[in-house]
C-alpha cells in the first residue's frame, strides 16, 4: 500500500513540475498581437450577367491568439463591370488560423453591409441600387515571406447580400500585407 502511494505521489509531483518547463518559446506559443494590413486585386462572379466583375480589396487582420483572430475587409468591385453592375462589401468577424511553418491557412465568418450599384439604369430598368445586410464565409492561405511581409496567395469568400431575393457573389482575392509587431 505504501509503495503504491509513493508511486502515485511521485507521478503527481512529476506532472506538476512539467507545467513549469519551457519547452516552447513564449512568443511562438502565444503569438499575441500580430496585426497586418494589406490590399489586393479581386475578381467575383456576380449574380448579374455572364462576365466577372473586378476591383480592389483592403483587409486588416489582428491575430489575438495562436489560432484565433479577427478580420475586416472591404471589397470594391467597381474597376471592371461589363454588365454595369458593381458590388461593394464591408465585412468584419472572427477567423480561425492553422499555422504550418511560413503558411497561415485560415477560415473566416464575416458580417456587415453589401452594396449593389447599378451604373447604367437604362440597361437594367428593373434593378435598384441599395445597401443591405451581408454575411460571408470563406478562407485562404497567407505566406510569411519576411517578418514584415505577408503574401495573400488566395482568399475566397462566399457572400450573401439581403438584396431583394438575395445576391450571392463569390469573391477571390490575391494580394500582400505589411505585418506590424
Amino acid at each position: 500500500m505504501l509503495k503504491n502511494l509513493m508511486i502515485v505521489g511521485s507521478l503527481a509531483s512529476l506532472l506538476s513540475l512539467a507545467s513549469t518547463g519551457n519547452a516552447q518559446a513564449l512568443p511562438t506559443a502565444l503569438a499575441k498581437g500580430e496585426f497586418q494590413v494589406g490590399g489586393g486585386y479581386s475578381i467575383a462572379s456576380a449574380d448579374y450577367g455572364q462576365a466577372k466583375i473586378q476591383g480592389v480589396s483592403g483587409f486588416a487582420d489582428y491575430d489575438i491568439l495562436v489560432h484565433w483572430g479577427i478580420e475586416g475587409d472591404i471589397h470594391s468591385l467597381t474597376l471592371r463591370t461589363p454588365d454595369d453592375i458593381a458590388e461593394n462589401s464591408y465585412l468584419a468577424g472572427p477567423r480561425f488560423i492553422y499555422r504550418k511553418r511560413n503558411f497561415k491557412i485560415y477560415a473566416k465568418g464575416l458580417v456587415g453591409a453589401g452594396t449593389l450599384t447599378v451604373r447604367n439604369p437604362q440597361r437594367h430598368p428593373s434593378e435598384v441600387s441599395g445597401t443591405n445586410f451581408a454575411y460571408s464565409l470563406g478562407g485562404g492561405v497567407d505566406i510569411v515571406v519576411k517578418p514584415y511581409l505577408i503574401v495573400r496567395v488566395i482568399d475566397g469568400e462566399y457572400q450573401h447580400f439581403n438584396y431583394l431575393t438575395g445576391l450571392t457573389p463569390i469573391v477571390f482575392t490575391v494580394g500582400a500585407a505589411y505585418r506590424f509587431h
